[in-house]
């Protein structure tokens, strides 16, 4: 027979207790190494996130004042036809109308969202399950 390699006179003369301590360490210390790569991962993406959400804010504003010189635009030009506050009450009237129209689309929208159902259906079997193991029991 052989000499024992160095490991395998460690593993021999190593207890039980010893060899769970030691990886119990171990995985502590990977579920550490886990957690931190994630917030790291999660910092960095929130970062990207905010920035790319002020810039969408920003391009909303942007067309926000495009959208309102145009209307004065068409507010003037209709005024040099039929008079000032005439052309006010019908630009005022056509973005009434394309709210509407918006407003018909966004809630015909929220009424499609179901939200988790499958969650829900799924969250309603943990108490029967539970109870299928303590009767066996």
């Amino acid at each position: 027979m052989t000499d024992p390699t160095p490991s395998e006179a460690k593993a021999a003369s190593t207890s039980l207790g010893d060899l769970l301590g030691e990886v119990s360490r171990d995985i502590s210390t990977l579920m550490r190494q886990e957690v931190a790569l994630a917030k790291a991962e999660l910092k960095n993406s929130a970062t990207k996130t905010a920035k790319g959400a002020g810039l969408m804010g920003a391009a909303g504003y942007a067309a926000l004042m495009a959208v309102f010189f145009l209307s004065v635009a068409l507010w003037w030009a209709l005024g040099t036809l039929m008079g000032g506050g005439w052309a006010g009450v019908v630009v005022a009237v056509i973005w009434a109308v394309i709210a509407l129209i918006l407003f018909l689309v966004g809630r015909g929208q929220l009424q499609q969202v179901e939200g988790a159902p499958q969650t829900v259906d799924t969250l309603k079997e943990i108490p029967e399950t539970l109870k299928r193991n303590e009767e066996n029991r």
